[in-house]
C-alpha cells in the first residue's frame, strides 16, 4: 500500500484544450495512486516516510538509479508532497563550483529535499563539499589560499538529499555508502503497467482510444514510461490529422512513419544491427571499429542503444566485441522482407 494512497483522489483531470504546452509534466503522477509499477520500492519508501513523520524527523538520503524514463523525477516530487516539504531541483552539471553549491545548502529551509539529478556529474571537489553536508548538516569551505587560508563552517538546516543517476558505476563509493535512507534500483516495466500507464495518459489528454491502440503502443513503448507517452502523443497527432481516431490501424501507421518497429526498435539501432551484419559478417567486432563504421560515439552506442538491444536478445558482448544473435537477422529479415 502506497503512502496516504487512501486519503488522496487519485483521479487527474483533464489537459484543458489547447492548454497542452507542458504535456510531460501533466502526464507526471501527482499521487502515489497513479504511480504505476515499482512496487518494491513504493513500499520501502512508505514505512521510510511512516516513520520518518511518527520522529518528526528528514527522511534519510536516498538514490534512486536505472536507465532514463522510468520515474526516479517522478518519485522525488511525490516524496516532496507526502513530506509537505518543499522541493528544490538541480543536476550534477549545473553544480559546477563549490559556490554553487553552498549558494543551494544555505537556502534551504529546515525539512525541505534537494533533489539532483544525474549526481554522478558532480566534480569530486563538490563531492568532497556534499560529504559533511549529508552526514552532519555543516558545510565547510576554504577562504583564500596559501598562509592566509581558513576554513569557514556553516550550519545547514536538516535536509533530505534525493539523488538520481543513470551511471551508477560512476559514482564514488564514499558518496554512495552516505545515502543512508537506501539506494533503490528502478526496473523496466512490463507490458500490463505500461498499458495502465498509456491508459491514465490517455484520458488526462482527452484521447479516445480504440481496442487494441493502447495494447499497440505498449508493445512498442520499450518498457519505459516516457517513450509510451511520447508515442501516445505522436500516435495522437497522426490520428487528429487524419481525422481518425486512434485505433491499432492508426497506431501502426503513425509508427511506422516514425520507423518504430513491433519491437520498439528505432532507424539508428536497426542501423547497428545491419551494419553489424553487412559490413562484419555479425561480428564479433569491437566498439571502436563499430563506432567509427557507424559515425557514432562510442559512449552513445554503449548507452543508449546496446542495453536495450542486449535487453531483447538481438546483440552480444563477447571479449572480441560485439556480436549479432540469430534472433536479430530473424527480425531484420521480417521487418525488411529479405534476408540479409
Amino acid at each position: 500500500m502506497s503512502p496516504k494512497a487512501s486519503e488522496k483522489n487519485s483521479s487527474s483531470p483533464a489537459v484543458p484544450e489547447g492548454n497542452d504546452l507542458f504535456l510531460d509534466q501533466a502526464l507526471r503522477p501527482s499521487v502515489w495512486d497513479d504511480y504505476i509499477g515499482q512496487e518494491n520500492i513504493k513500499e520501502n519508501l512508505r514505512i521510510l516516510l511512516t516513520a520518518a513523520k511518527e520522529r518528526q524527523h528528514a527522511p534519510e538520503h536516498l538514490l534512486f538509479y536505472g536507465p532514463p524514463g522510468l520515474g526516479k523525477t517522478t518519485l522525488a516530487h511525490l516524496i516532496a508532497k507526502e513530506m509537505n516539504a518543499q522541493i528544490k531541483i538541480t543536476s550534477g552539471p549545473a553544480i559546477e563550483r563549490v559556490g554553487d553549491l553552498a549558494s543551494i545548502l544555505t537556502n534551504l529551509s529546515p525539512g525541505d529535499i534537494l533533489f539532483i539529478d544525474e549526481i554522478h556529474r558532480l566534480s569530486k571537489q563538490i563531492e568532497e563539499i556534499l560529504y559533511p553536508a549529508m552526514e552532519s548538516g555543516r558545510l565547510d569551505i576554504i577562504i583564500g589560499k596559501g598562509p592566509s587560508a581558513r576554513t569557514v563552517q556553516l550550519e545547514i538546516p536538516p535536509f533530505t538529499l534525493i539523488a538520481a543517476t543513470t551511471r551508477i558505476a560512476m559514482l564514488s563509493s564514499p558518496l554512495r555508502s552516505r545515502f543512508s535512507g537506501g539506494t533503490f534500483r528502478l526496473e523496466y516495466y512490463t507490458q500490463n503497467e505500461i498499458e495502465k500507464i498509456l491508459s491514465r495518459s490517455a484520458k488526462i489528454l482527452g484521447i479516445e482510444s480504440k481496442d487494441g491502440s493502447l495494447k499497440e503502443i505498449a508493445m512498442r513503448s520499450r518498457s519505459t514510461p516516457r517513450t509510451a507517452n511520447y508515442l501516445l502523443k505522436r500516435s495522437r497527432d497522426f490520428a487528429q490529422v487524419g481525422k481518425r481516431p486512434l485505433s491499432k490501424e492508426s497506431v501502426q501507421e503513425a509508427l511506422k512513419l516514425l520507423g518504430v518497429d513491433e519491437l520498439g526498435l528505432h532507424p539508428s539501432d536497426r542501423s547497428l544491427l545491419t551494419v553489424l551484419i553487412e559490413k562484419f559478417g555479425g561480428g564479433p567486432v569491437g566498439l571502436s571499429t563499430l563506432g567509427a563504421a557507424l559515425s557514432e560515439e562510442e559512449a552513445t552506442i554503449e548507452d543508449v542503444h546496446e542495453p536495450y538491444l542486449i535487453q531483447l536478445g538481438l546483440l552480444e558482448r563477447t571479449p572480441r566485441g560485439r556480436r549479432v544473435t540469430p534472433k536479430a537477422f530473424e527480425h531484420l529479415q521480417g521487418f525488411r522482407g529479405t534476408l540479409i
